[in-house]
């Protein structure tokens, strides 16, 4: 899918939703961040159940990588396709990720 296309597929939801998204996907795979760090960097620092309800709408899981967003207390939090397919991401990608060399670890 093109940005554009993908683009014009989030226009129908709302700002605060696409703000969610886009803070989302800047997310560097093998890292995790809050729900609250999510709302926080989409304008809304109060509205971290609101950042987790944009999540769980999320209408593209495999561009958007809502199972990088976990509770600020630790909990994965719940996943569209079950928590513990989350936490099986999570850890693939923590242990695939390149160092700064680009390189997979040893």
């Amino acid at each position: 899918m093109s940005n554009g296309n993908l683009k014009s597929s989030l226009d129908k939801y709302p700002d605060f939703y696409q703000k969610v998204w886009k803070v989302t996907c800047s997310i560097p795979c093998g890292e995790i961040r809050s729900y609250e760090w999510v709302a926080s960097r989409a304008g809304k620092p109060s509205a971290s159940r609101a950042a987790g309800n944009a999540l769980s709408r999320n209408p593209f899981p495999g561009i958007i990588p809502c199972h990088r967003i976990i509770m600020k207390n630790g909990n994965t939090g719940n996943y569209f396709m079950g928590r513990k397919l989350k936490e099986c991401l999570l850890i693939k990608e923590k242990n695939n990720r390149l160092d700064k060399n680009g390189n997979l670890p040893a």
